[in-house]
């Protein structure tokens, strides 16, 4: 299980990126709420995120239904993250902490255990 974690955790290292480049961009470029910066930088990581390891990660078939439940569990671990940030008017900064560093463990548990049970 180690190593199947590295390699998630090495796939959530692009996708970590790229979530923080769309966060940036969207909350002070285009000045959105923390919550919908959030949730959009999540939206383009996500794919990313659920492709790259189903194909590499957990060597598992990338199904439809797989891709909306993982978008939906993560989608509202990072909307309520970003409303948390709102709410307790955090540094944008920490929010995109606090997502990155629970999203790596909550995804990776709910992946192995829920969306890619199945995998060899």
């Amino acid at each position: 299980m180690l190593n199947l974690f590295a390699r998630y955790f090495s796939v959530g290292i692009i996708n970590t990126a790229i979530h923080w480049v769309v966060f940036i961009l969207a909350y002070y470029i285009f000045h959105t709420s923390q919550a919908l910066a959030n949730f959009g930088a999540f939206c383009i990581a996500v794919t990313f995120s659920f492709f790259a390891n189903a194909k590499w990660t957990f060597d598992s078939e990338a199904t439809t239904i797989r891709y909306m439940m993982y978008v939906f569990f993560m989608g509202a671990m990072a909307s309520t993250i970003g409303w948390i940030g709102d709410t307790m008017n955090l540094k944008p900064i920490v929010t995109i902490i606090l997502f990155s560093g629970i999203s790596l463990f909550c995804g990776f548990l709910f992946s192995k255990f829920f969306i890619f049970k199945d995998a060899k």
